[in-house]
């Protein structure tokens, strides 16, 4: 018993030797760094980058404190219970069965860590709150929690709201052996990442983890070619970049997408026809959903986007009636509706009934590339790279258009770009920005033309759709 009582002492006065001997791993050097501090200090962070092992170091500062202290309780939290469940959560289970001691002592279920012998007051538990829950109801999520030996565990930090913190340090005031732990992507200019980083940096003490491919100290667990790839593809200043594989934070936390130069520009930009006409044609469509927003048609061929069809108080089969007359004119190679609520289910519908083909795009579904949250944010940023850097925006209704594609922000989510819904620039904006959500659509996806455009048989068929479609009538006789 002396023996066992001596190891646990040690274990406790020296984590990297209880990681090395208990859960046979071998630290990298900022882990060894996080874990050397764990004894002495009551505030631990990492501030890091995408992929470096930020989630198995907290496993093991939990496993550690849960096997070295006396009825400890831990209550873990992350910015999603689904992020908990399948990050933190997991990366426990994972650890505990590389250690007979850890699978002899405790049992493991999907919300709780206990000690065999003393269930109800030496455990570890996962913490969340509903997608709905107020500031209070997220602080709740740690608080009144109280013990002689108390540990919060904090993952994705970077984007938790400020009063899960105050939870966890009200924590911190009673009990003989008490600690805040958290790693995160530094996602956000604000919050308790960025306090831990700034104004209260004394009280912490921090690692910071980068991929930066030429930094000598950087994590080894990210492939330095992907770093590489990423900085080459998207620049060493774009906010993903920063956040993912320097760990660093982004210039701040909510940017705009667009500003009224880039619109400008992109008006003022000559586009000839040699530019555009080998190019796919791509009909872009957002669907109204509710009575005092606009069905919008917009048409764009590669650098080149003509006026859109605005309807106001459509009905479907009216809907699907105008596209189909601009499509069978116009021809184009592809038709991308937002499905986003099923608003624009009966369009799709009537559509393919016609014989057109058309894909629909949801807002809230997976985007193709892994920068983004999700679709909505892939959308809007594709359009918002091709306004500032190719594109030619239609003269005739730029004024409105710079509006609605100067209001999305963005900001990041789980180190992910995610735009601002579109229910919320509504508000701002007091209508809908329906234009702009049009013309995103087209970038739903890469396209291949069908056909030659280039060809002066489709020219004809172009000029004709012009002299024959005439979308400013119509919108010019809505106003």
């Amino acid at each position: 018993m002396s023996q066992a009582s001596d190891t646990i002492r040690r274990w406790r006065e020296d984590p990297i030797a209880f990681v090395r001997e208990c859960l046979k791993a071998e630290p990298d050097g900022w882990q060894a760094d996080m874990l050397a501090a764990f004894p002495t200090h009551r505030r631990i962070g990492a501030r890091a980058s995408k992929g470096p092992g930020k989630t198995a170091v907290l496993s093991w500062m939990i496993w550690n404190f849960l096997v070295t202290r006396l009825h400890p309780k831990i209550a873990c939290t992350s910015i999603s219970g689904d992020n908990l469940s399948d990050g933190l959560w997991t990366e426990l289970a994972k650890w505990q069965h590389n250690s007979p001691l850890l699978l002899s002592q405790f049992t493991w279920s999907k919300t709780r860590i206990v000690c065999k012998h003393h269930e109800e007051t030496w455990w570890c538990s996962a913490r969340n709150w509903s997608k709905g829950a107020d500031s209070t109801q997220q602080a709740d999520t740690l608080a009144g929690l109280h013990a002689d030996n108390l540990m919060f565990v904090i993952d994705e930090v970077g984007s938790i709201p400020e009063s899960v913190m105050v939870a966890a340090e009200a924590g911190l005031a009673t009990g003989k052996d008490t600690k805040i732990v958290m790693a995160g992507n530094p996602t956000m200019t604000s919050g308790p990442l960025w306090r831990a980083c700034t104004t209260d940096r004394e009280q912490w003490h921090m690692t910071e983890i980068t991929s930066d491919p030429d930094d000598p100290k950087r994590s080894s667990r990210v492939d330095v070619k992907w770093a590489k790839e990423q900085i080459e593809r998207f620049g060493k200043e774009n906010p993903w970049v920063l956040v993912n594989v320097f760990g660093r934070f982004p210039p701040s936390s909510i940017n705009a997408l667009l500003g009224p130069d880039d619109c400008t520009r992109s008006v003022k930009r000559q586009c000839p026809p040699s530019a555009y006409t080998h190019a796919a044609k791509v009909l872009g469509i957002d669907v109204a959903r509710f009575g005092d927003d606009r069905t919008v048609i917009f048409p764009r061929q590669g650098l080149f986007a003509s006026v859109p069809l605005i309807l106001r108080a459509a009905r479907t089969e009216v809907i699907v009636a105008n596209v189909a007359k601009i499509a069978m004119s116009w021809m184009p190679d592809m038709i991308f509706v937002d499905g986003s609520g099923g608003y624009g289910a009966g369009v799709e519908d009537g559509l393919r009934q016609a014989g057109f083909a058309c894909v629909p795009v949801y807002g809230s579904g997976q985007a193709t590339d892994q920068r983004f949250y999700n679709k909505r944010a892939e959308v809007h940023w594709e359009m918002a790279e091709w306004v500032k850097d190719r594109g030619t925006l239609p003269l005739p209704i730029i004024d409105e258009l710079t509006k609605e594609l100067t209001a999305p922000t963005y900001t990041l989510k789980k180190d992910q770009i995610i735009v601002e819904p579109k229910e919320h620039i509504k508000a701002r904006l007091g209508f809908s920005p329906d234009i702009a959500d049009a013309l995103a659509n087209t970038f739903a996806s890469p396209v291949m033309p069908k056909m030659n455009h280039a060809d002066p048989t489709a020219n004809q068929h172009m000029h004709h759709a012009k002299d024959e479609y005439n979308p400013m009538e119509r919108f010019l006789a809505e106003q």
